[in-house]
């Protein structure tokens, strides 16, 4: 691991030393699947106490799918509290992605064992929980809480995905988790959607 890296883990580590003590009890909040062609949206939110002991905390997107996978059976170990909440396809579709996101933010924050003084939410969109809090561009990068809840939500749609994968074969959603690859926008064509589709996303292609 490189210099670089530690000291941005550390800085988020401390990110979070500065939010407790200025707020409290902090929650972090993050959402995976906003993109794909497919599959419900997840969220997830995340109570850490000062003294976790959770080691490599960081964005999702810079983890290897390996260390995710160890992450997310940690982070839920020794959380204090965490939750992981979806919006459906057809919620998606009722509602357009943008608000089903948010509305898996409000789930997730809703369904946590404890309640937390102050949340942090990655973006720039503030979901309306009844809490403070605040967003936090580049959050999963920024705060080690909202690297939790990013990591508990890309691990769990991912799982998803690979059910759905199980399901219907023919569009191979292991590899690409819905994402609209050449490889599935040739499936899509070739069999048409099915039911985890969200066909407002596909006008394009269909």
């Amino acid at each position: 691991m490189n210099e670089t890296t530690l000291h941005r883990r550390q800085a988020m580590l401390d990110y979070d030393t500065a939010m407790r003590t200025q707020f409290g009890v902090i929650c972090g909040v993050d959402e995976a699947g906003r993109g794909p062609l497919a599959g419900d949206v997840y969220a997830a939110a995340v109570i850490l106490r000062e003294d976790h002991g959770i080691v490599g905390l960081d964005d999702s997107k810079k983890l290897s799918e390996k260390r995710r996978e160890a992450l997310f059976d940690e982070i839920q170990a020794k959380a204090d509290a965490f939750c992981i909440a979806t919006a459906t396809v057809a919620e998606i579709e009722v509602l357009n992605i943008l608000e089903a996101a948010m509305l898996a933010m409000r789930r997730a924050v809703a369904g946590l064992q404890s309640r937390p003084d102050y949340v942090l939410v990655d973006g720039n969109r503030w979901p309306g929980v009844p809490e403070q809090g605040e967003t936090v561009v580049k959050g999963d990068a920024t705060s080690a809480s909202i690297a939790a809840a990013s990591i508990l939500a890309k691990v769990a749609r991912d799982r998803y995905m690979l059910e759905q994968a199980a399901l219907y074969p023919q569009y191979a959603f292991e590899k690409h988790k819905g994402y609209g690859t050449a490889a599935h926008t040739a499936a899509l064509r070739e069999f048409g959607p099915c039911p985890i589709h969200r066909l407002s996303f596909l006008k394009k292609i269909l």
